[in-house]
Formats: structure tokens, sequence, C-alpha cells
């Protein structure tokens, strides 16, 4: 019987917190999973790269990698670009075989942290103000995935009836929109006592920090409305206790993923002409970029390409993403560009927002 670990693929940030919160959680999931040795690298902007990660694995002597997103939801980078590096990796190596996790999801524990976040934002200001006076503003990440940002509206919702808000709103730091700076400017136009600012994301970065002070702008702005600033997931034990719980899916035969809604193979209102597109990672060039260069072992890294060959987990796509999906990698704007947004140019779309600032 083959040896077996883990993979841990994380997304990759050029924010050094982002990057150690990462490396905590899979040092989480690892001590829940003594059973096999655990690796993680990322797709891009940090080291170890995600290859770095299955080198790793593989001189250990294993030969049957468990490999699961850190990513809360599936879209672009869990449905083609890691799946992408993974293939071409077990590819070219015909003693191995990787199978693919899925995404957390919409998960009840990360809903029970979410509301923990919330809670202890309410109990840290010292006005009280009902919750049936209160607006809950969630703010996802935001892709060109309509499925993945439909998962933040669910979310919204089951806080929004579990928790018991007057009203509660959804944004997203960018690509699709609301944008969180239009959201906000609506919010405030309802009427409500306090507002609080929800990301619901796993880790710190560019992204949640940019949201914190679009937030600390509207407060100004708006000095008669309570506003408060909820932490994100980040490293709670029932975050890690889902994640290792996505390992065993792989193991126990029940990994599914969300392929009734993907944009890739039928046919998505507005994203008609992305079915079909050839499955292909467009991060290789942006792998460990935004670092000094050297893994956290102090060994000096250098990204590679393969070819593409079929996955293990049965969610195989068959598709590319065009040229349009490019990075701004300048100095000013650290967060990338993704595949447009079909109504980029919307009048509250990110083709129109400077998603830095309200101006």
């Amino acid at each position: 019987m083959s040896k077996i670990g883990v993979m841990v693929c994380g997304h990759g940030s050029r924010d050094v917190e982002a990057i150690t919160e990462f490396r905590t959680v899979a040092a989480g999931i690892e001590a829940r999973l003594p059973q096999y040795p655990v690796a993680s690298g990322f797709l891009e902007f940090a080291r170890p790269i995600i290859r770095d990660g299955l080198d790793k694995l593989y001189g250990q002597g294993v030969r049957h990698i468990l490999a699961i997103p850190g990513m809360l939801f599936a879209a672009g980078h869990v449905k083609n670009d890691i799946p992408s590096v993974l293939n071409t990796y077990a590819a070219q190596r015909s003693d191995l075989r990787i199978d693919y996790g899925r995404d957390l999801a919409v998960d009840r524990r990360l809903l029970t942290v979410a509301a923990q976040r919330i809670e202890q934002a309410e109990a840290a200001s010292i006005r009280r103000v009902p919750r049936e006076e209160t607006l809950l503003m969630v703010v996802g990440r935001g892709t060109s995935d309509p499925d993945a940002n439909s998962n933040i509206s669910k979310v919204a919702r089951m806080l929004w009836e579990g928790m018991g808000f007057g009203w509660t709103e959804v944004s997203y730091s960018g690509v699709t929109f609301p944008l969180v700076g239009p959201g906000l400017e609506h919010a405030v136009k309802l009427g409500y006592r306090r507002i609080i600012v929800f990301p619901y994301f796993l880790f710190t970065g560019v992204l949640v920090k940019r949201i914190y002070r679009i937030a600390d702008q509207m407060a100004e702005r708006h000095p008669e409305i309570d506003f408060l600033k909820a932490q994100y997931l980040k490293d709670h034990p029932l975050v890690l206790d889902a994640f290792a719980d996505r390992v065993q899916e792989i193991s126990e035969g029940e990994n599914n993923m969300n392929c009734a809604l993907c944009k890739y193979r039928g046919h998505v209102l507005g994203f008609e002409a992305e079915v079909g597109l050839v499955q292909q990672s467009h991060h290789h060039h942006v792998e460990g970029i935004g670092t000094d260069g050297d893994d956290a072992d102090g060994h000096h890294r250098h990204p590679g390409n393969g070819h593409l060959h079929n996955s293990h987990n049965g969610h195989h796509h068959d598709h590319v993403h065009d040229d349009d999906h490019h990075h701004d990698h300048s100095p000013h704007d650290r967060d990338h560009h993704h595949l447009p947004h079909p109504h980029a140019d919307h009048r509250h779309g990110p083709g129109k927002r400077n998603p830095d600032n309200l101006d």
C-alpha cells in the first residue's frame, strides 16, 4: 500500500501577516492528522510554492497525496489553477497518485466562527445597540465565478436569520460588484444605528486591510453610526476541524464538488463564453514572487512549467483562461486582476470604482 501524505494548497500573498497566518493554519491541520505527513505551498506570491511541498512529500516516500485547497470557496483558483499544478506534477511521475479535495464551502462550523467574530466586535463597542437596529455587511473576496460569489449571499442570509440583525448587505473586495465602498454608501442610507463590517476571509492581507480602511473612512463621514469591524475567520479550532474533514472526505469517497453551477461545464447566465475552456494554470509566472526568494527552509526555489494531464478528482474541465487574466505587480496595487467580469462596467462595478477609497 502506498504511503499517504497531505498537501495544503494556499493562494499566497505579498503580505507577511497573511503568510504567517496560513502557516499557522497548515500547522493546525497537521496536528489534527498525525497519521499523515503534511506539507503546504502557495499558488503565487510566496514560497514555498505548491510544487515545493509536493517535492517534500515525494522525497519522504509518499506516493499517494491527498491535496486540499486552503481556501473558502471554489472559484478559478480551486477549480482550475491548483488542479492544473497538481495534474502536471502527477503526470511527470508514473508512481504518484494525487487526489484533490473540495473547498470549505458553506459549512456550519464556519458559520459558528463567523457568529463568534461578530459577537466579539459587538462586545468591544462602548455603545449598546440592539441587533434589530444593526446592519451586518458581509464582505467576500469577489471572483469572476458567480457560483463562488453567491456563497457569500448564502452565508450572509444565514447569519442574518440566525443572529437577528435588522438588515444584512453583501459586498466584495474586488472583481465583482458591489464593491465595499458603494456597498457601504448604500448601507448608510438605510437608517441603521450600527453597521458591522465582517470580512468573510480566512486570512488577513492586502484585501482585508483595504476593507477595514474603507470602513474607517465611512465611519469618519458618519459619526452618528456605530461602525464595527469584525475579525475574519483565521485559525479558529472549528476552521481547522473543517479542513481536516476535507482530507478525510477524500479517503472516504465523499469528495463532492459543486459541478452543477460550474461556469466551465455548463451555461451559467452571463458567463456562457467560458464553457469548455481548457484547464491550465496561469500563475506559473508569479510563483514565489513577492518574497526574498527563499522558502521556509532557506532553499532557493525556481518555478517551472509542465504539461497538463487529467486530474484524479473527477472534476476535470478541459478549459483554459484567455489573455484577459493578467496581473499588475506594481507596488501601488498589489491585488492582481482576474478574468473580466461580464458586467465590469456596471456603475457600481469594479471597472468604475477605485477599490482603495470611497472617492
